[in-house]
């Protein structure tokens, strides 16, 4: 955890660099770096929620956690609106009639706004990172669960393996749509909102999905976490579908709903896939985290899909992804002492027939 918060503090100061420069490629190494910080942090601090209580308890103690990661995203995008979109950018027709002189000082004036907003968050991350360092948490030491055995391999568990693809397709998802919002609330037959405006409309949408988590933390307690999370992933494929095929404030508030649903779908998934691993759980954890490649992917297919049949048809690739997940929570992310069991009602219900 203390690495991850180190790379995201290095990668938050990169861009501070980067918009002092006016680079755009150091712009975009700074991303890798930040990212990679993040990816670190979530491989080791996932897995350290999950096993830190009772198995039965995972996803929410999980949920409660990420609700906390929805906080921060809630807040961003209107404290990035404030502090870098405050400046209203020159057309395309205006940015012609610059001298290259002028046009390359302008750039570096909006280059320049992601300045202080980055380093007083490198100086928090760098803070946490110190914190997490001088504290004594409890040492985990994982036992094998009753369905591990020598030799025992991770693409052995379904679960497992689905919810990777679970991961993929729930940040693609989460990630094409949040891409997206700014675009597409700005479009006339939708809302119509300038760039800042629809900035700050997108914290709706991160701020459902923190409300969400909150409540989340108490359901997944009381309700099966497949059942709930098939039932959430219903409720965003309609959302979506909804947005789709109507225009205005119903397609525009329709999409922004969709974050209350997506609460719990990280947190679910991810303590789902790694059920009952026993000590391949933190190689697990890698798995699920790699999957988060799905955020990088799918937005680029969402975005070639909208260059042809337009933005908001091609919110169709969410709605197939959120069907995955249906699925994914009524029937693939059954443990193996589950699947086990079901097998052998199976297997017994064939021989008594027989008889």
């Amino acid at each position: 955890m203390f690495a991850g918060l180190v790379g995201m503090a290095v990668g938050t100061l990169l861009f501070v660099a980067a918009g002092a420069s006016a680079s755009f490629p150091l712009f975009l190494g700074a991303l890798v770096v930040l990212a990679a910080g993040i990816t670190g942090l979530q491989v080791a601090a996932n897995p350290y929620v999950v096993v830190l209580g009772k198995p039965e308890t995972a996803s929410s103690r999980l949920d409660l956690a990420q609700a906390f990661n929805s906080l921060g995203t809630a807040i961003a995008p209107s404290l990035g609106a404030l502090l870098i979109l405050s400046a209203v950018p020159l057309g395309v027709a205006q940015l012609q009639t610059l001298s290259p002189d002028a046009l390359h000082l302008y750039r570096v004036q909006q280059a320049a706004s992601v300045r202080l907003p980055y380093l007083a968050i490198g100086g928090a991350l760098a803070l946490l990172a110190v914190v997490i360092a001088r504290s004594k948490l409890p040492t985990i030491v994982t036992a094998r669960s009753s369905m591990g055995r020598v030799g025992d391999s991770i693409w052995n568990h379904p679960n497992l393996v689905l919810g990777a693809l679970g991961i993929f397709t729930y940040v693609g998802a989460e990630v094409s749509i949040g891409s997206f919002l700014v675009n597409y609330l700005g479009q006339s037959n939708i809302g119509g909102l300038s760039p800042q405006a629809a900035a700050f409309h997108v914290s709706f949408y991160w701020s459902g999905a923190m409300v969400g988590r909150f409540l989340g933390a108490g359901l997944l307690r009381t309700f099966k976490a497949g059942r709930l999370l098939a039932v959430c992933a219903v409720c965003t494929a309609a959302l979506v579908g909804v947005s789709m095929l109507t225009s205005g404030p119903t397609a525009m508030w329709s999409i922004l709903a969709v974050g209350l649903f997506n609460s719990i779908m990280f947190p679910t998934i991810f303590s789902l896939g790694v059920a009952e691993l026993g000590s391949l759980t933190e190689r697990g954890s890698g798995i699920l985290n790699m999957a988060i490649v799905g955020g990088a992917i799918l937005p680029v297919i969402q975005g070639l899909i909208a260059d042809r049949i337009g933005i908001q048809h091609a919110f169709f690739v969410p709605v197939i992804c959120y069907l995955y997940i249906v699925f994914y929570g009524l029937s693939g992310s059954r443990p193996n002492s589950e699947r086990s069991v079901v097998g052998h009602a199976a297997a017994h219900s064939m021989v008594t027939s027989q008889d």
